[in-house]
């Protein structure tokens, strides 16, 4: 067994300065915090900063990996790993699912690690073409396969609830490596296996 910590990447958080800047920001909108008729407010700065805390920080973890004593090689999918990531240029939510494939080389990794390699990159201020492209290049340098897949799809509220309000619409997006990349076959078994299919 091999252990690599891939550590959180979180800064210093300041929970008093985010609180602050959370009722300037709600005050800026023109929201009155001291209305006795909605005291809940009140305390909203403080839950806006705890929440968004929580979601931009990654716990650190062991990405524990094994020899592949048994030579196995095929390909190995965790499919529908919960996807929460948070656009960078809006500030809001887009959630969704990971489809997460690799053909071993000399070491299988412990299957619990991938969606926690997801959630290591999906827990910052993202784009989904990076975090797709991230979770894929991390695997290649931690795991050494054959090949890699990754699918990520998702919804963004940046879309649904504002601007354009397209409610149904789902973002795909998808990174390919080594034999996964080069050889047709691998690369259509693996997106078969996903449910999807590339254009």
């Amino acid at each position: 067994m091999r252990r690599t910590r891939i550590s959180s990447l979180r800064a210093g958080v300041d929970l008093v300065a985010a609180e602050n800047a959370g009722r300037a920001l709600l005050r800026a909108l023109g929201i009155d915090l001291d209305s006795t008729a909605t005291p809940d407010l009140a305390r909203t700065p403080r839950r806006f900063a705890e929440a968004y805390a929580e979601l931009l920080t990654s716990e650190s973890f062991d990405f524990t990996t094994f020899e592949n004593i048994e030579g196995y090689d095929e390909m190995v999918i965790v499919s529908d790993i919960p996807v929460q990531s948070m656009c960078e240029h809006h500030l809001l939510p887009f959630t969704g699912k990971a489809h997460v494939g690799y053909l071993p080389g000399d070491r299988v990794v412990g299957l619990s690690k991938i969606p926690r390699m997801v959630n290591h990159f999906a827990r910052r201020l993202q784009t989904q073409e990076r975090l797709t492209v991230q979770i894929a290049d991390a695997l290649v340098d931690h795991l050494a396969p054959q090949g890699v897949g990754v699918v990520v799809e998702a919804t963004h509220t940046c879309t649904t609830l504002r601007g354009v309000r397209a409610g149904t619409a789902i973002t795909r997006t998808s990174a390919v490596r080594g034999v996964m990349r080069d050889d047709p076959r691998s690369r259509t078994e693996f997106f078969a296996l996903a449910g999807h299919t590339p254009h």
